[in-house]
């Protein structure tokens, strides 16, 4: 396996489901006629991404700032890109499931514009919120084309010795089915290698562990990730927004004959104030339920101008979860305000049909977040507007 190399401080769900909810096997999309192949050519490829960051840091004279972080387990670059200079943080992620391609388009669009459009609603996000991008985050899984990263078990081992007699852990792919061989080519659902100790090292009782529990940080991928996330606590204090790009299946807007166009999240894990999260009030003094739901709010109200159209199909994802394994579960327990984008349709079952709509979508909500944040208008929201977002019927 590849070492990991981190940057320094200064520096700083397959078919439902194949959101956050726990994975299941593959074997019916009712949207996906059986061996059909979607064509992905209009989504970037890692080497692609690459020579593109490259373009954007010299086409913005500097005012993004273009790292490795780290490798994946086949030694692909996972990169940051920064920009701003604010003192509220805002870190963004996409395609930690490599089926998921349409954050990673919007993230390199929106990097672009920031670090060359001068005008003054840029100048004002910029120097408000220094926002850290990292595009791509699971590049193998990404190459692939599937939610899985390219990791065996016994590659674990090499890295963690102590794990020899313990049981693979419960994300641990090695099913086949029409779209993916995961018995010949294993590999991890990274999104559930995260623990809200950051710290954490991985311990043989811990093991196989439960969609319900935390993570292990076993993967290179979710261990660059922290890395990220621990430094710029290190330079900032903390890590104020933490939003999250993923796909989900179709699903329509509740009591209505709208297909989704994205769902959104600020529910992870229960409260650690509440009866339901009493086993994480260690974090208590940390978690704000509150403001990751200001932030939601934010992103539907931006999407909500375009009036009726696509972009008003808005819904609220399944609340009431608990899954302190996912990036999401973790960093809010940390105390970051989250966010949860579930675009519609993944890649075997939707391929890049409504590319341009879905990835504009993600942009005008991300933007909704960082305008709010700048301007403070966000930490003015009712939480309670929050259950307006009307719900998801699957």
């Amino acid at each position: 396996m590849k070492k990991i190399k981190t940057l320094s401080a200064a520096c700083g769900a397959v078919l439902l489901s194949a959101g956050l909810l726990a994975p299941v096997s593959a074997a019916a999309n009712p949207g996906t006629p059986v061996n059909q192949t979607y064509s992905v050519e209009g989504f970037i490829s890692h080497e692609e991404l690459g020579r593109k960051l490259n373009q954007i840091e010299k086409s913005s004279q500097g005012q993004v700032d273009v790292n490795t972080a780290g490798y994946s387990n086949m030694g692909r670059e996972i990169y940051t890109a920064r920009v701003g200079d604010g003192d509220k943080v805002m870190l963004v992620q996409s395609e930690i499931h490599g089926n998921e391609k349409t954050g990673t388009a919007a993230l390199l669009n929106m990097l672009q514009q920031l670090g060359s459009n001068g005008s003054k609603e840029i100048r004002s996000i910029l120097n408000e919120v220094t926002i850290v991008a990292m595009p791509m985050v699971n590049p193998d899984a990404s190459e692939l084309n599937r939610r899985g990263n390219d990791l065996s078990w016994n590659e674990i081992i090499e890295d963690f010795p102590q794990l020899e007699n313990a049981s693979p852990s419960w994300n641990y792919y090695t099913y086949t089915n029409q779209y993916w061989d995961y018995e010949s080519n294993p590999g991890f659902d990274v999104n559930r290698d995260f623990n809200p100790d950051l710290n954490y090292q991985p311990s043989p009782e811990d093991f196989p562990g439960a969609s319900s529990k935390p993570g292990w940080f076993i993967t290179p991928e979710a261990q660059t990730i922290r890395d990220v996330y621990k430094g710029l606590i290190k330079e900032f204090g903390k890590v104020d927004v933490f939003v999250d790009l993923h796909h989900q299946g179709e699903y329509f807007v509740e009591g209505t004959k709208d297909k989704v166009t994205l769902s959104l999240s600020g529910s992870f894990v229960p409260d650690p104030a509440s009866k339901a999260g009493e086993k994480y009030e260690e974090y208590a003094d940390r978690y704000d339920g509150d403001f990751s739901k200001q932030l939601n709010v934010a992103a539907y109200r931006a999407l909500q101008t375009r009036g009726n159209s696509p972009f008003d199909h808005i819904s609220l994802y399944p609340q009431d979860l608990d899954l302190p394994g996912t990036a999401l579960g973790s960093f809010a327990l940390n105390g970051s305000g989250t966010v949860l984008f579930e675009v519609t349709g993944q890649t075997q079952s939707y391929g890049q049909k409504k590319r341009g709509q879905l990835v504009n979508a993600v942009e005008m909500g991300v933007y909704g977040i960082l305008e709010g944040v700048a301007s403070g208008d966000v930490y003015a929201i009712d939480v309670e507007t929050y259950e307006d977002i009307p719900n998801t019927e699957r």
